[in-house]
């Protein structure tokens, strides 16, 4: 940006205290007010339905946005819970809608998370197998570690295997099932909570490549 908007859009951000794992940033139904950016620590979604079924939405990492599936009816779809010590900057819908209009590059990369939301979305309603689910949950987690200077081979998941299983429309008991067969075929290598990545390129086929990978140019962008 400009160096005369990004001081103007320095001048309207509210840095937030830490708030710790376990602790809700907003619930399901919240009036939605702010935009949301990830300094530090990783957040996750999800949703309860009628039969209070607990369905996980998303996990956001550092320099991405929570609230933007609240801007149609201004209130959050759903809950955000911090998995570790998590810190934000806030910004008012309102005031990042009118400098957006005044400020392509910001209203550009708003359009593009956006995309990448309705991506994830559809990849995961897409009538893939579960292997395919599984291997595109961890090439996108290697490239979106990598796109924040982390290495894309080797990291420490801060979900749940419950919260992964979730996430994928798994059942636990399949879920760690599928690890271990990709540990005994070489693709992963799991030491609790620790991941590493060894058949990139299997899992990147299995996973339809080109989605990982325009995440990951979304991400950087």
């Amino acid at each position: 940006m400009e160096a005369g908007n990004l001081h103007e859009l320095e001048g309207l951000i509210e840095h937030t205290a830490p708030v710790h794992a376990g602790s809700f940033l907003f619930r399901q139904g919240d009036p939605f007010q702010h935009l949301a950016v990830i300094r530090l620590g990783t957040v996750k979604t999800y949703s309860i339905d009628r039969e209070g079924r607990e369905q996980t939405l998303g996990f956001h990492m550092p320099g991405d946005i929570l609230g933007l599936g609240a801007i149609d009816e201004e209130r959050h779809p759903c809950n955000a819970v911090a998995l570790d010590t998590v810190t934000l900057c806030r910004l008012p819908f309102r005031v990042a809608a009118s400098l957006s209009a005044r400020m392509p590059q910001l209203q550009a990369k708003l359009f593009r998370l956006l995309s990448r939301d309705i991506a994830r979305a559809t990849q995961l309603s897409c009538n893939n197998t579960a292997d395919e689910r599984l291997a595109a949950f961890l090439i996108g987690m290697a490239d979106r570690m990598a796109s924040r200077g982390y290495s894309a081979s080797r990291w420490q998941l801060t979900m749940s295997r419950m919260d992964i299983a979730s996430y994928l429309r798994l059942a636990p008991e399949t879920l760690s099932r599928m690890l271990r067969r990709f540990q005994e075929e070489g693709l992963v290598a799991l030491e609790g909570r620790e991941v590493e990545v060894r058949g990139r390129e299997r899992l990147q086929a299995m996973a339809a490549a080109e989605v990982g990978l325009d995440q990951a140019r979304l991400e950087a962008a």
